[in-house]
C-alpha cells in the first residue's frame, strides 16, 4: 500500500522544470522596463518634458536627480527580488535606503548653508513644492502598477513588505522619468519633495500590495 501524502506530492511536483538563473531577476527587469516606458508617455503627454536638454544634461542638480533615485531603485529593486520569494526578507534594503538620503541630505544642506539667505526659500520651495510630491506618485503608477501584477504571479509571503519595496523601486524610477519634466533646480528642494514623492509611492505600494499580493 502506497502512503497517499506521497502519491500527492509525486504528482504535484512531477510536471515542476528548474527555473533558469536570474530568471526572477530578468522578470522584474523586464517589469520595470515596461513600466518606465509608460511613466514616460504618462509624463510626455500630461506633463510634458522640459524643452533647455542641453541645459537640464549639463546641470550638476539634474545629475544628482538622477543619482539619488537610481541609488534608491537599486535598493528597492534588490529589495523587491528578495521579498518575491517565499519568506523573503528585505535585508539591508532600509539602511541602504536611509544612507542614500543621508547622502543627498547632507549635499541639500550644505547648498543651503552656501546660499544666500534671500534665495535659501527658493531652493526648498522652488515654485512646485505643494505638487511635485503627487506628480511623481502619479507618473509612478505605470511602474508600480506592472510591479504589482508581477508580483501576483510569484510567492512573496509578506505582501505588506512586498508591495513597499515594489513601491519604493517605482517611486524612484517614476522619479527619474519626472526629472525629465521638473523646472527645479535646488538640491534641498530634491532632498525634501522628491523624497516626500518617493515615500508617498511606497505607501502606496505597500497598502495595495497588503491587499493585491495575498495568497
Amino acid at each position: 500500500m502506497t502512503d497517499p501524502g506521497k502519491e500527492l506530492i509525486d504528482r504535484l511536483v512531477r510536471d515542476l522544470r528548474p527555473l533558469p538563473p536570474w530568471a526572477l531577476e530578468r522578470r522584474l527587469l523586464a517589469a520595470l522596463g515596461l513600466g518606465m516606458l509608460g511613466a514616460m508617455a504618462l509624463m510626455v503627454l500630461v506633463l510634458g518634458p522640459r524643452h533647455d536638454w542641453a541645459q537640464m544634461l549639463a546641470s550638476p542638480v539634474f545629475l544628482a536627480k538622477l543619482a539619488y533615485a537610481g541609488g534608491l531603485a537599486l535598493t528597492g529593486g534588490v529589495a523587491t527580488a528578495r521579498l518575491a520569494r517565499p519568506l523573503g526578507e528585505a535585508g539591508a534594503a532600509v539602511p541602504a535606503a536611509l544612507a542614500v538620503f543621508l547622502t543627498l541630505a547632507a549635499a541639500a544642506l550644505v547648498s543651503l548653508a552656501e546660499a544666500p539667505a534671500a534665495s535659501r526659500r527658493d531652493l526648498v520651495l522652488g515654485s512646485t513644492a505643494l505638487v511635485c510630491p503627487f506628480l511623481i506618485a502619479l507618473v509612478s503608477m505605470p511602474v508600480l502598477a506592472g510591479l504589482l501584477a508581477l508580483l501576483r504571479r510569484l510567492a512573496p509571503t509578506r505582501p505588506l513588505a512586498a508591495g513597499a519595496a515594489a513601491g519604493l523601486l517605482a517611486g524612484a524610477a517614476g522619479t527619474m522619468v519626472y526629472a525629465l519634466h521638473c523646472p527645479e533646480t535646488g538640491l534641498p528642494f530634491v532632498a525634501l519633495w522628491y523624497t516626500a514623492g518617493i515615500l508617498l509611492t511606497t505607501a502606496l505600494g505597500a497598502a495595495l500590495g497588503r491587499f493585491a499580493l495575498r495568497w
